[in-house]
């Protein structure tokens, strides 16, 4: 699937596109709908030791999304706990523009791994429409600290089997 018009296309993540998404990671719009993001958010420093460690993680599949010429976000599979998840920001920039389905829909022709599972905080509509865009079904919910917000908050699990 892709977005004739703005020319929505994945691409292995590289060590030199890290500093622009560590930029979309800033916004703190962005960061309070994610919820669950790590404590060290804002540490470039930090955040650069940690995906370029996770660059070269064999469990891991870290994509970049491009839009026409210009880097939008990135989305990435990953194994938690002996479950496949997937997680993916895109800049508030292009929000609204069906990005991030097209991103999970090429993504997931990638990765076949089945079960994978998508977790997403009750408040952040979006990203549910999202997930439930790409055939991702809510089996679940959960309790975590979500330190964008200094509290604990329900966060909702969706599952896709096929």
């Amino acid at each position: 699937m892709t977005n004739d018009k703005l020319n929505i296309r994945l691409r292995p993540t590289e060590v030199e596109d890290l500093d622009i998404l560590f930029q979309f990671q800033l916004d703190q719009e962005a960061r309070y709908l994610a919820a669950f993001t790590s404590e060290e958010t804002t540490n470039r420093g930090a955040y650069l030791t940690k995906y370029t460690k996770l660059l070269n993680d064999p469990t891991v599949n870290n994509q970049t999304i491009v839009a026409g010429d210009d880097i939008v976000g990135s989305i990435a599979k990953f194994v938690i706990e002996g479950d496949t998840e997937i997680t993916y920001w895109v800049d508030r920039n292009f929000w609204g523009q069906g990005i991030a389905t097209v991103a999970l829909t090429d993504f997931l022709a990638l990765e076949t791994i089945r079960p994978i599972f998508g977790r997403v905080a009750y408040d952040n509509i979006s990203s549910q429409k999202v997930l439930e865009n790409c055939g991702f079904v809510k089996v679940g919910t959960d309790q975590g600290f979500a330190n964008e917000r200094q509290t604990r908050i329900e966060e909702f699990i969706y599952r896709l089997d096929n």
